[in-house]
Order: C-alpha cells, then structure tokens, then sequence
C-alpha cells in the first residue's frame, strides 16, 4: 500500500510541469474518498508453492468492509500470455463483519466469519477465505518520491526540455540528484511512508483447477462495485493512479480516474495516449531517453511508448500458474514481449513481499528491474508468502493507523 498516496505526489509534479497552478492534493478520486470502504489499496496475486493453489489478497482504505458492496476478483484464463478465452468470478459480500459471503459462481461457497487467522473453508473445500485487518504489506518512500519530482519540475524550470516523444533530456548531474532524493527521506536513509497502515483484507486460496478453466496463464483484477456501478478496480500496483492526468488540472485528473475505475481492462484502450504522455516523463529520469521497457526506438516520436502504453491501460496482474516459483513483478510480461527467457518460468504476478515499487518503477525509467531505488526494500513486519493468511496481523493495542 499505498499506490494512490504516491499519485498525489506524482500528479502534483507533473501539474507544475504543465504550468496548473493548482496542483491535486486528492489522494484518490471523489468517489472512493466518499466511502474508504470502496477503495482497492492493492491487489497481489500468485501460486502456492505446491503448485495447487492460487493465493489472491485484495486490501481495502478503509477498515472495514461495506454491507452495500460487492468485493470482485476477476481472473481470466487462457493457454499463453495476451489470450484469454475463459473468466472466472469470487465475489464477497459482507452483511456483517462477521458475516462474509464468498462465492465462486455456483460451484463453492464460503459463508460466516472469515475473521480467525485459519480463515474460513467452502462448502467443498475449494478455496479458503479470511476477511479482516491486517498489517499492509505494501512499502514506499513517499516523501523520497515526491522530492524526487520537485527535483525534477526544477530542473524543468531551469531548462531542461522534453524530446519529440515527451522525454525531458536531463543533464547526467541532474539524473543523479533525482534518483539521489528517490533514494532518501528528507536527507535522511529512506523510510517508509507507510509503516503501521492496518487495511481491511480479503485473503484467498483457492484450488486452481477451479479457476484456470482456458489454461494456466491467468490474468487479474480486482473491483469493487455498488448496485449502480463499479467503483474502483485495481491490476498492477501505481498504473491506474500513478499514469493519469499527470500534466493536467485537478478537475480533469478526477474525471479521468473516475472514467478509469469504472472501466475494465478490456474497455481501456482510451486511455493509452494518456498514459503514453506519462511514461515519457519516467523515461527521462535516468538522463537516457528510449531505454524505458518495450519503448521503440525506431518509431515515430509519438508511438515511442505505444506499447507499453497498450499493455499498461490493460491494468491486469499476469500470473503463470504453470509455474510455483515467484520472484517479481512483470515475469510474464518480459518473458513474452521482451524476450527475457530466463524469466519464462517464473509465476509472476505480486506476492506480499515483492519489492514491486522500485522493480515497477525502474522497468519505466531504465528498461530493467534496478536503477530506481528508494531505499526502502521490505516492510517493518514478516510476511508470508507460503502460509495462510500471507499478511502480518496487525500490532495488538495498535489503532488503525490513519490515511490522511
């Protein structure tokens, strides 16, 4: 946690950069801070060690979880990466707290109180689910972050111009001392932002024969949604609140998240020139322009980042569920688009313990998984990738630590 936190910081740089003058200071968009409860932190995903389960977690802002919401992992399925022929629903609801209802269509069921750390079994024995607070697994130095781009908007301001293809040409000194502020908090080793956040968690294991109906390469997301509406969805961590309306006012940088958060991944293609205008920004930050991930030196300036722009708005999370070794965010995808086969079988996916901020970050801004660092490499608690429920419990006597 917390993707949207560091938007807040990257939205503010990238306003100034355009010259708003008035930068957002939302952490999220209008409807999820109505109600936290309908807020997706993050999403994880991967396969059990023994190769017969597929673990899933999704953490809520809020702690708690709402008796007018549905709470949605999607998982498509299918024999390679980029086809899918096959989706599989788990939707919990939530009477009470003590009262979760989970249900994979109507093949399994689990009904009561999910809350003990053994969770609570399906009718059939298909799946497990805990349903409760938890310690948040997610690291990041937010305020190493935002010095980072406030090192950037004025090197901007100082002269520092963008390529064809929306790359700012920072100068070698000046690269280093942005990636030197990403690395520290306030001068300091950097820390993490979040240390203590307790989300609401819902925490899933469930048999993978059940879920991989078109095969074994499984793409993910996860939604929240009232009757009227879907509220929010999450895939990868930082793409959906961290790539829109970065040099844009506030007003508009709300609207496109909304219109983004009630899109699924199959209807988001309208948001790839937006994003396209974001990587250019990440590309820039080590000094090189086009050595970013997938970026195409041989195209026009305006398809340079085309590509992983078109696999970034398909916000789902790819799991190789052929697979039980896991070792770091986009496996699948650099195996299957940059032609990385040592990473061929690896699962994938987002396990608890992932570094997934600097490895998300680096792929944008160096093309490989180091180069971004902001110095801080695990969480203060013990995370679990192989025991159920996978998140530390929160400290006990500990109040939920607050989002705002």
């Amino acid at each position: 946690m917390r993707n949207k936190i560091l938007a807040a910081a990257m939205m503010a740089a990238g306003a100034m950069m355009a010259g708003v003058a008035q930068a957002s200071d939302h952490l999220d968009t209008p409807s999820v801070i109505a109600d936290p409860r309908a807020d997706i932190s993050d999403f994880y995903a991967w396969t059990a060690p023994d190769g017969k389960r597929l673990n899933l977690v999704m953490t809520i802002v809020g702690h708690s979880f709402s008796d007018r919401l549905d709470y949605v992992f999607h998982i498509d399925s299918g024999p390679r990466f980029g086809k899918t022929v096959a989706t599989t629903t788990i939707v919990c609801r939530f009477a009470a707290a003590d009262a979760a209802d989970c249900r994979i269509g109507s093949v399994d069921r689990a009904l009561g109180d999910a809350r003990s750390p053994q969770g609570l079994e399906s009718g059939k024995r298909r799946f497990r689910v805990f349903a409760g607070l938890r310690d948040d697994p997610f690291f990041n130095n937010v305020k190493g972050t935002r010095a980072a781009y406030n090192k950037a908007v004025a090197e901007m301001k100082a002269g520092a111009v963008k390529d064809a293809a929306g790359c700012p040409q920072f100068s070698a000194a000046a690269s280093r001392a942005i990636l030197t502020e990403w690395n520290h908090t306030a001068g300091e080793p950097g820390s993490n932002f979040l240390a203590g956040w307790t989300p609401a968690s819902i925490v899933l294991s469930v048999d993978l024969d059940l879920i991989a109906k078109g095969g074994k390469m499984l793409a993910m997301w996860a939604s929240t949604a009232s009757v009227a509406r879907q509220i929010d969805r999450a895939g990868r961590p930082l793409t959906g609140n961290a790539l829109l309306g970065t040099i844009t006012a506030e007003e508009v940088q709300n609207a496109l998240k909304e219109e983004y958060n009630a899109a699924t991944p199959a209807g988001s293609t309208e948001f790839v020139p937006e994003i396209e205008q974001a990587l250019g920004l990440y590309d820039g930050f080590d000094g090189r322009c086009g050595n970013q991930l997938l970026a195409d030196a041989k195209a026009p300036p305006g398809r340079r980042y085309h590509a992983m722009a078109a696999l970034l708005a398909d916000d789902r999370l790819w799991v190789n569920a052929a697979s039980h070794i896991c070792t770091q965010l986009f496996a699948v995808e650099r195996a299957a688009l940059a032609g990385e086969t040592a990473l061929r079988d690896d699962c994938g996916g987002r396990d608890p313990n992932y570094d997934s901020v600097n490895v998300y970050r680096s792929l944008l801004v160096s093309g490989t998984p180091t180069g971004v660092d902001d110095g801080v490499h695990h969480d203060e608690r013990t995370h679990s990738a192989t025991v159920f429920p996978f998140l530390a419990a929160p400290d006990v006597g500990v109040a939920p630590k607050r989002k705002y």
